[in-house]
């Protein structure tokens, strides 16, 4: 318990060194040593993506503005949801400008993200607490140093809203991508109310390991357009070490949700524990060449 406390205040020195802040906020939530020298298991092989994996790239792919830049030279502007405007303050935000239902999100972390279904229902003065609230804060510092989001730019971005997004099912399917390929896909259910996960192969096949949210135990259908999803997951990927690429299935139609790096930032365990290991293998990571103390190339 005092061991737990001490980490607990050194997690929140983000001003040490990478390679030894991470050795700690590892262990403080996992309660397991970080081996940045021989990583195996998957956070441990995260944990050290955020440490030593430096592409400039990564910034563009996590900024959810940004990145759709990306995601039109890959795949096309079709795999886009629609963007109604873009704001680098949340005092330009004018709601008498928007439509009555629309999707306003933060580009420069997680859970910055305002859904509203009937704006004469919104509380303004709230949604825009909330909003300047997201614009002071950075990810990096937030959480566990992940790398990607230290030098995005704070903004406001205001998207179609898409009415599945308010259903309980959603087709949201996240994939998990090692060294430009996808080997899993993880779908989300029943998020506002009964928040449950599953995993799939790419055949569909139900797998039999789970991380720490409830698991969902009914059989979900395969969508129409899980192919395209595949190949769209694929080209989005490219040769990075390790992506989660966050597409929606919206009656049969791919449409692009997001580039993660570092899930839950690298806290969520697998269960079985063998797991860790053996998702853990599929990252090959990159080579520091001597006296290199970072990776700035892909």
């Amino acid at each position: 318990m005092i061991k737990k406390i001490i980490y607990g205040l050194i997690k929140k020195l983000k001003f040490l060194p990478a390679d030894v802040y991470m050795k700690y906020y590892y262990e403080y939530y996992s309660g397991k040593k970080l081996n940045l020298k021989n990583p195996t298991e998957f956070n441990e092989k995260i944990s050290w993506l955020k440490v030593y994996y430096h592409p400039p790239i990564l910034t563009q792919l996590v900024d959810k503005y940004s990145v759709r830049t990306y995601v039109q030279e890959k795949v096309g502007e079709a795999y886009l949801n629609e963007l109604i405007e873009v704001y680098d303050s949340a005092s330009k935000v004018d709601f008498k400008k928007l439509p009555n239902q629309f999707v306003i999100k933060g580009v420069h972390g997680f859970h910055f993200n305002l859904i509203v279904e009937d704006k004469t229902q919104l509380n303004k003065k709230r949604a825009k607490y909330l909003m300047h609230k997201w614009m002071r804060k950075n990810q990096y510092y937030r959480g566990g140093l992940e790398w990607a989001y230290k030098n995005v730019k704070p903004r406001l971005i205001a998207e179609k809203f898409l009415p599945e997004i308010g259903e309980e099912t959603i087709g949201d399917y996240k994939f998990f991508c090692f060294n430009g390929t996808p080997k899993f896909v993880q779908v989300d259910v029943d998020r506002g109310t009964n928040h449950q996960r599953v995993f799939y192969d790419l055949d569909w096949n139900k797998l039999e390991f789970h991380d720490e949210l409830k698991v969902y135990n009914k059989e979900l259908e395969q969508p129409i357009n899980f192919n395209d999803m595949i190949i769209t997951a694929t080209k989005l990927a490219d040769k990075f070490p390790f992506v989660r690429v966050d597409l929606y299935s919206i009656k049969g139609k791919t449409i692009f949700g997001e580039m993660t790096f570092y899930p839950a930032d690298a806290r969520f365990e697998f269960y079985p524990p063998k797991y860790n290991t053996i998702i853990g293998s599929y990252i090959k990571l990159p080579k520091l060449k001597s006296g290199q103390k970072e990776i700035t190339t892909i």
